[in-house]
């Protein structure tokens, strides 16, 4: 007689006696059916792979974690609808000499082989993989065979006589989208719908001499996801593009739109640019969720010092906060963190963008469009007549816009900005090298926070070790600091989707003002005497900011040093 999952479970030792009797008691309480396994992943009593593992042993069935569908499956799939395979929760995968692989996440799986044998007219082998992996492979099988069988159809979409009826279908959500929808808009909804669920902040469509690849950006790396046939290339960018509201018969020019999308009820306010390379057009998507962000600043990784001192920086009258990093670091989140901290009624807050990313409530929030001349500049100078008490610049790209915005924090306003510099030290001389006067620095800025975002270790796999003297060395721990701390590194599981991270972090480097550091930039001292001075009064590097979350807990030694290779 086969055993029941829960004996297993407790025989293997992954749960307790008492830990299945709650399970069995929620079980009964529920009034629709709903296995054991479930309730305890839903409770967290048990981890997906380790349930799997007991139903292996419990139905003697091989287990695969991933599944890769052959080429030879296409031509079966395309008779088998997608929704036969999600509720029999099946999937057929290779062809062997006289058989068929089939993936299941269930172990009641009879019903479903045997159709499929009639199907293939083959001996049906049953492989166990989890539900979650086996629905990503059914939806991407089926991406993949949209392309394949409808690419004559996907061509369609470029008649400007079918325009209207897609641009209708965007007021849907995505989920809502039925199966009869063309092929093309299937597949960019799935894409989309994949993106957000994986945490991707950019999506890359990449046209190459012989296939497209597709590659999502999460955490700050990118990886690539899928695959496309060249020959579907022009469907999908011209639907991206629809969507856009670009035009879709200019191909020779970049162009740059907006993309506004409902999903599970989230609204996902989309940056869209398009660029022409050799093989066709390049597509970037950047995704912002506007449930999503987290616009605190107890939850951007400060330390309490450091989020004292910022605390106290922008609650100031006037003077110049500056945020630096490169591109992606996190800059616009920590201004938007700190605007709405200090927004209030009382306060006439407005700023000037390039894209506004985030709308937040109480904030008149101006948009640069250089096509029109309405530049940093000219934006901010219409801004000081609109009697603001504080102003915040996207960025600060050239002389006219150092200049307006140090005079406007000389007559009463507290500016907050970003810059392009890679550390604290490195903002005044960047300024400087604008042109703007040393003096008018020295006398401005307030204090300047340099950042990076690293990626935070996934709690449910991080796993514990003890890292190599050297590497403790290059990121500034002492063996006698590292005695008394855990180390964890990356591991990878389907949570964290085999990265072994799961979200980001930021680390910082604060530099304040004081009577010698204003004297050092009024008199245009170089960085690295600044910065000496500047880790004299307390200042601690990116990289010391960095080490703190290692010995928390919060990220590992290698994604410190990755983010602060420029440090020297």
């Amino acid at each position: 007689m086969r055993k029941k999952i829960g004996e297993i479970l407790i025989d293997n030792g992954w749960i307790t006696e008492k830990e299945l009797e709650e399970a069995l008691l929620t079980q009964s309480e529920k009034k629709q059916t709903v296995r054991i396994g479930e309730i305890l992943i839903t409770s967290k009593k048990i981890s997906e792979k380790k349930l799997y593992e007991g139903l292996s042993e419990q139905s003697n069935l091989p287990l695969a974690e991933n599944i890769a569908v052959s080429e030879a499956i296409y031509p079966f799939l395309q008779n088998l609808p997608i929704s036969y395979l999600k509720n029999n929760a099946a999937l057929p995968y290779e062809i062997r000499k006289n058989s068929v692989l089939v993936a299941v996440s269930e172990v009641d799986y009879s019903t479903a082989l045997d159709n499929l044998s009639v199907i293939f007219k083959m001996l049906c082998i049953p492989v166990l993989v989890p539900a979650k992996n086996l629905l990503e492979a059914i939806n991407q099988s089926y991406d993949h065979l949209s392309t394949i069988g409808g690419a004559n159809k996907l061509e369609e979409i470029n008649k400007e006589d079918d325009e209207s009826d897609e641009l209708e279908a965007l007021e849907k959500d995505l989920l809502e989208a039925s199966d009869d929808e063309a092929p093309v808009i299937r597949f960019v909804n799935r894409l989309l719908h994949r993106a957000v669920k994986e945490r991707a902040s950019d999506i890359h469509i990449e046209p190459y001499e012989k296939d497209v690849a597709i590659r999502f950006r999460i955490d700050g790396v990118l990886s690539e996801v899928m695959k496309q046939a060249k020959n579907v290339h022009a469907s999908i960018s011209s639907r991206i593009k629809i969507m856009g509201g670009l035009n879709i018969a200019e191909k020779r020019l970049p162009q740059d739109g907006r993309i506004k999308i409902k999903l599970a009820g989230r609204d996902i306010d989309i940056r869209l640019s398009t660029l022409p390379t050799w093989f066709g057009e390049r597509i970037v998507m950047r995704l912002l969720d506007q449930k999503q962000v987290n616009l605190s600043l107890e939850k951007n990784g400060f330390t309490k010092e450091n989020l004292d001192a910022i605390r106290n920086l922008i609650h100031q009258p006037h003077g110049i906060v500056l945020v630096t990093g490169p591109t992606g670091s996190g800059k616009s989140t920590t201004l938007y963190s700190a605007l709405s901290e200090i927004n209030s009624s009382e306060k006439n807050i407005i700023t000037v963008e390039d894209p506004v990313e985030y709308q937040i409530k109480g904030i008149s929030q101006v948009q640069v469009n250089s096509k029109i001349d309405m530049t940093f500049a000219a934006g901010l100078r219409s801004i000081l007549r609109q009697d603001p008490d504080i102003v915040m610049i996207g960025e600060i790209r050239d002389k006219e816009t150092a200049e307006i915005a140090m005079q406007a924090s000389m007559t009463g306003h507290l500016v907050l900005s970003t810059l392009h510099t890679n550390d604290t030290a490195s903002s005044p001389t960047r300024l400087v090298d604008m042109g703007v006067e040393p003096y008018l620095v020295a006398s401005t800025v307030l204090g300047i926070l340099a950042q990076r975002l690293v990626r935070v270790l996934c709690p449910k796999c991080k796993i514990e070790y003890t890292p190599r003297a050297i590497d403790l060395d290059k990121i500034g721990i002492s063996e006698s600091d590292a005695r008394k701390h855990k180390f964890y590194k990356a591991n990878g599981c389907s949570d964290c989707l085999g990265t072994g991270y799961a979200g980001r972090s930021g680390i910082f480097e604060l530099m304040l003002m004081n009577d010698e550091l204003i004297t050092m930039i009024a008199k245009n001292r170089d960085a690295s005497e600044i910065k000496k001075v500047a880790r004299k009064y307390g200042m601690k590097t990116l990289r010391e900011d960095g080490a703190i979350k290692v010995l928390k807990g919060i990220t590992s030694i290698d994604e410190v040093l990755r983010v602060t290779q420029d440090e020297i």
